[in-house]
């Protein structure tokens, strides 16, 4: 959705240098890329992207950030998977896992039906469901196609590459710059 900044390119540029202002250094950033709403149905197309950041900061720390960011540019957290101007996730960092490998693995296993119902009461590192989602892959193995998920013990090349064809489809790289 557009925001009070503009289109969503406009959206996200605002964000990094948000992020770059409160010390975050911006190590590496994907295209942007057109994909359907997730869950399917549920709105306009999103516009996705990924980026590699470097910071001093905890993983909390991290996500305290980054929804301040999501608030400065207009998003209110009214219902889980709603539509909104922007949505910063942190999908992983470096090979830590949060809390536990147990804890990790039960939130991979949810399906989709009870996904929308159930949020995790903490934060959970890798993102519990990356490795399902190309619209979060295919960005990625733009800026970090090595990386391991410790999960899966798959890199994001070949996570991507173990999803349908018509998933990696739906994902479209767009020609605008940000």
């Amino acid at each position: 959705m557009h925001s009070e900044i503009g289109d969503p390119a406009s959206t996200l540029h605002e964000a990094l240098i948000k992020l770059q202002n409160l010390g975050a250094v911006i190590r590496g950033k994907s295209r942007l890329f057109r994909t359907p709403a997730f869950p399917p149905g549920s709105g306009p197309d999103f516009v996705n992207a990924a980026v590699a950041v470097q910071c001093h900061w905890s993983a909390r720390e991290l996500m305290t950030h980054l929804h301040s960011v999501e608030a400065a540019l207009g998003r209110r957290r009214v219902q889980r998977w709603e539509q909104r101007q922007i949505d910063l996730d942190l999908l992983a960092m470096g090979s830590d896992v949060r809390p536990d490998m147990a804890t990790l693995r039960v939130w991979m296993d949810i399906p989709l039906e009870q996904q929308q119902d159930k949020a995790p009461g903490q934060l959970i590192l890798p993102h519990p469901r990356m490795h399902q989602r190309a619209f979060v892959l295919v960005p990625l193995a733009d800026v970090a196609p090595d990386w391991v998920h410790p999960g899966t013990r798959r890199s994001v090349a070949q996570m991507l590459e173990a999803l349908p064809d018509t998933d990696k489809a739906e994902v479209v790289p767009l020609e605008q710059d940000w």
